[in-house]
């Protein structure tokens, strides 16, 4: 992406909440050297982004698709980056009231929050034998619980047949595998 779209883009931050992810479908473009690590922190060419607007505006226009795996999407172009575990990591979590329902709203380290429901689940990985939690977003997206956010919940944990979990946004989210 050259830099001059880059501050365009930057530019537009802050004048629309959401980018229309799901009506932009243009072709592959090919392959960028962006990558996020399994701690959430970005990287391009190796280097850290620290830039966090820069962070923030690449996370807005980021989707998983099955065929292509995590990409960069603008109207006109779509960029293939490497993302090592999930996109984003959860770092907080509070309870509030949603629809009349209990709730846990999850803030990531790209700025967005995400109350957890039917539509945006809680769920457990296994990988090499540990189980990781994380919490679904958006357009194929998903949040890694930090370990203190998780262990927040396990605080929070009550029990239904037989298992621990957690209930926010009237669904039950088992904790443990």
């Amino acid at each position: 992406m050259p830099a001059d779209a880059v501050e365009n883009m930057l530019s537009q931050v802050g004048h629309f909440a959401r980018p229309p992810l799901e009506r932009w479908h243009p072709p592959l473009s090919g392959a960028i050297d962006i990558r996020i690590d399994a701690d959430g922190r970005w990287f391009h060419e190796g280097v850290s982004m620290q830039r966090q607007e820069l962070v923030k505006l690449f996370a807005s226009i980021l989707r998983f698709e099955d065929d292509e795996g995590f990409v960069l999407v603008t109207p006109v172009e779509k960029w293939r980056i490497h993302v090592e575990d999930a996109p984003f990591i959860a770092t907080a979590v509070v309870s509030r009231q949603c629809g009349g329902l209990p709730c846990l709203c999850f803030a990531t380290n790209v700025g967005e929050e995400v109350c957890a429901d039917a539509s945006h689940p809680l769920f457990l990985r296994v990988s090499d034998g540990v189980s990781k939690p994380y919490l679904q977003l958006r357009h194929g997206i998903c949040a890694k619980l930090s370990r203190p956010v998780y262990y927040e919940l396990a605080g929070l944990a009550a029990t239904r047949d037989g298992r621990y979990g957690v209930w926010s946004g009237g669904v039950f989210f088992p904790l443990e595998a």
